[in-house]
């Protein structure tokens, strides 16, 4: 009789998924509440269990933005740095490039690094590139180095001493000294023990700017939960795709950076497409990836922080930080975005986000600036009454009032050609997201599925869609909740990773995987417990590495990287190669795992498992007026329900409890065995 929860904290919603023993699903969704997020979560899991007793939940999930936001917002601990002797520059000097408007000003100033110039200290020490101690760690120096930290009240210290990845017996030492008067102090070999000094450094001393407001806000949580009588064990998303437990991610949460996007990922993964341009626009943002042959990318370095950084991928804006994370690019266009007029007179929407509070001007909360939303409600593809499951009304008024004052008055436009180019920029950003994960990357969208969710994904899907020659886009029942729904579908995994050029496969993935099976307290060999390596390979004398996953033959594991190297540059090359870096992943599949518990998929050993469906009251002959350009501006469109879908050209508007889905002209709706609700351009596929 056990349930799972999943929960995922976005910056307007809080979603929860609840699932019960026979695998039906109940779902709430609740305004995110900012100043602390187990506000809103403990309203939303209390919706969700409705009469069922709390005690039952075995299975608590949690996706959370919180250490993104910690560093957006520099609200992580004050961090001092502290390196080896001749190297306290390389933070306070960073990478910096100029994007955006940056690159027309003159006058530049780069952002503030991680770490204050005065927070950076150094210690005489030296460990070449082999290990070997060139200058033994000066000891009393570390010492002052720790009393001078203390004195200038700096709670953490991020330590990260040249070549520590082969070698960590200095960076032990310092630790054990500075942890006599530091409270929290993380060391790099422990954190991710690679190659390239720069980038160690930073992921180090962002493990360490996050890791303490991670650690409360668990405890505080927990503690929560056990208020309404959950006593379930908490995990939480990495940004690889894998779940640790609450006490693993305190201690490691640079790890979770990327947390709610990696669960909406897995949640287009269990779609049964293999080839899939995930599509997850919330309240915020909106995300982008591609999944191939059932499997999304993956990078192990990714950008925080950034400016124009498209979730991570342009080298020089924000922070690096050296994790595995879902591959993914991310705009600042959601619902909640705000569309305003430059002083250059030019139409923008987004970045900048209305959140949860005051929200869009539309949800009567004290917003008076207009949203993608308040555009959507003038539009006519949302109903005022049933929003958000009907949690919450909405109020046209306001919403064109909005608009008609801040945008369609200074324009010179009408209200409708107004709300339409607010909704059709925030499609074209969106646009740019999936352009960077496809033909950026030499990728073909148009043999793709492209699955939407979010809570207003579906509005848009179809459009941006037609922009790459994406014909099918796929619905998943459930979908505007559909990343809580991902985190039931993660197993309990963690990596470990170290760079070691010419070292001894066998003992090094031994070691590894020894470590990471310490991290999640399972016994290596034990049911459900599974180990994947993977590689760092280069050519050599080449600089940067390409990760492929090992095989234990030479000739196999060469025409991997190759395989890989043309994927990645598209060019064909072929020669000597060097093994510098040896990954692994353990996994331990829990018990209470969703296996293919994302919406539409199946049980294990069972038919597809229809979702409880939603009222059906809507027909066909509901219809309401909503604008759509081709067609000459305002027409009455039918509004169905999914339950009540079976098959409609477009236009029309299929509602969900907790999304809106927008059927254009030339594009067919129709709903599948597995309450999917599948939109194909041109007619039925």
């Amino acid at each position: 009789m056990s349930h799972s929860i999943g929960v995922d904290v976005g910056g307007t919603f809080t979603d929860v998924v609840l699932r019960g023993p026979d695998g039906g699903i109940s779902v709430a969704k609740c305004l995110s509440t900012h100043d602390d997020p187990a506000d809103g979560i403990v309203t939303g899991i209390v919706a969700a269990l409705g009469r069922r007793d709390p005690s039952l939940v075995t299975r608590v999930v949690h996706a959370t933005t919180l250490a993104t936001n910690a560093v957006l917002e520099r609200r992580g601990v004050r961090v001092a740095y502290v390196t080896t002797r001749g190297f306290r520059s390389a933070i306070p000097l960073g990478r910096y490039a100029r994007v955006e408007e940056d690159r027309y000003d003159l006058r530049f100033d780069p952002p503030a690094p991680p770490v204050a110039a005065g927070d950076c200290f150094e210690v005489p020490e030296r460990v070449d590139h082999r290990g070997e101690v060139l200058e033994p760690l000066d000891e009393a120096a570390v010492t002052r180095v720790g009393e001078e930290i203390a004195r200038r009240g700096v709670t953490a210290a991020a330590v990260c001493l040249l070549h520590s990845y082969v070698n960590p017996s200095h960076e032990r030492r310092v630790a054990e000294i500075l942890r006599r008067v530091v409270p929290t102090v993380v060391i790099s070999s422990e954190v991710w023990p690679e190659l390239r000094e720069y980038e160690r450094a930073t992921t180090t001393i962002m493990s360490a700017y996050v890791g303490p407001v991670m650690a409360g806000y668990l405890r505080r949580l927990t503690a929560r939960l056990a208020g309404i009588g959950i006593t379930a064990p908490v995990h939480v998303m990495d940004s690889g795709g894998g779940v640790m437990s609450a006490e693993l991610a305190a201690r490691r949460a640079v790890a979770t950076i990327e947390s709610g996007p990696a669960a909406g990922v897995l949640a287009a993964a269990a779609s049964g497409h293999p080839d899939v341009v995930s599509f997850d626009m919330g309240g915020t943002t909106a995300k982008t990836c591609v999944i191939r042959n059932g499997e999304p990318e993956i990078t192990h370095e990714f950008h925080v922080g950034g400016k124009g950084s498209f979730g991570g991928r342009r080298a020089g804006t924000g922070v690096p930080v050296k994790i595995p994370a879902i591959d993914l690019a991310e705009v600042g266009a959601g619902g909640g975005s705000i569309a305003w007029v430059d002083p250059a007179g030019t139409l923008r929407a987004g970045p900048r986000s209305a959140g949860s509070e005051p929200g869009p001007a539309c949800y009567g909360l004290g917003g008076d600036e207009p949203t993608v939303t308040d555009a959507n409600l003038v539009l006519g593809y949302l109903d005022a009454a049933s929003f958000a499951a009907g949690t919450m009304s909405l109020s046209l008024d306001l919403a064109e009032k909005a608009v008609d004052r801040r945008l369609a008055g200074p324009l010179g436009v009408s209200r409708a050609e107004a709300a339409h180019a607010v909704h059709e920029i925030a499609n074209a950003s969106m646009g740019s997201a999936v352009h960077v994960v496809t033909v950026q990357r030499g990728i073909d969208p148009r043999g793709f599925v492209m699955v939407a969710f979010g809570g207003a994904g579906p509005m848009h899907a179809a459009r941006v869609a037609s922009r790459f020659g994406i014909s099918t886009v796929v619905v998943p029942a459930h979908c505007g909740v559909g990343s809580a729904a991902g985190l039931l579908a993660g197993d309990l995994s963690t990596d470990r990773v170290l760079s070691a050029p010419g070292a001894d496969p066998v003992r090094v993935f031994a070691i590894l995987a020894e470590t990471a099976a310490a991290d999640l307290n399972v016994t290596l060999g034990s049911p459900g417990v599974s180990v994947t390596r993977s590689a760092d390979v280069r050519f050599t004398g080449q600089a940067h590495d390409l990760t492929v996953r090992w095989s234990d033959s030479p000739a196999e594991l060469a025409d991997r990287f190759f395989a890989r190297y043309r994927q990645v540059y598209g060019i064909e090359q072929r020669g000597p190669i060097e093994v510098v870096g040896y990954r692994v992943r353990v996994t331990q599949t829990a018990r209470h795992s969703l296996v293919g518990t994302a919406p539409g998929a199946r049980e294990p050993g069972g038919p597809p498992k229809r979702p409880e469906a939603h009222d059906a009251s809507g027909t066909a002959e509901v219809r309401r007026a909503a604008y759509f350009p081709e067609l000459g501006g305002y027409v009455p469109v039918p509004v169905l329900t999914r339950a009540a879908l079976r098959e409609v050209a477009g236009p029309a508007i299929v509602e969900d409890a907790e999304a809106t889905i927008v059927v254009p002209p030339g594009w067919t709706a129709r709903l599948a065995d597995d309450m999917s609700v599948i939109l194909t351009e041109g007619g039925t596929p």
